[in-house]
């Protein structure tokens, strides 16, 4: 089963850190990817640009596109990775990891993935 691993922290934390700590913290990091990898468990990952680049299509009755996300939050979805496991265990296992390569404060979301297609949709 494919899970989403959301990365939350401090946008202003994680911008703060020194070109030493990125580098030690992504080392870190790409080293569980590589682990990951190997075992053919690792889907697509990706860091999100910040907030101050997002841009927020608000529903109504005439849809309202506004820059930046406005999320009234003090963690902000940092990236993702996507992850194949055979259960939620794998998948916490793999949260674990990544939390302890990344000394940060901010938390992991886990999530099954439900790919959509024409066919598979939930009923």
């Amino acid at each position: 089963m494919l899970y989403a691993i959301l990365c939350y922290d401090s946008e202003a934390a994680v911008g703060a850190w020194s070109k030493e700590e990125e580098d030690a913290v992504m080392d870190r990091l790409a080293a569980v990817q590589r682990g990951l990898a190997e075992r053919s468990k690792l889907g697509p990952v990706a860091r999100l640009m910040p907030t101050t680049a997002a841009t927020t299509l608000r529903k109504r009755d005439e849809p309202l596109v506004i820059d930046g996300p406005f999320a009234e939050t003090k963690e902000q979805l940092l990236g993702f990775y996507v992850v194949d496991c055979d259960g939620l265990d794998e998948a916490i296992g793999i949260a674990r990891a990544l939390a302890q390569a990344n000394p940060s404060q901010g938390a992991y979301e886990i999530r099954p993935l439900l790919l959509l297609r024409p066919g598979n949709l939930p009923t």
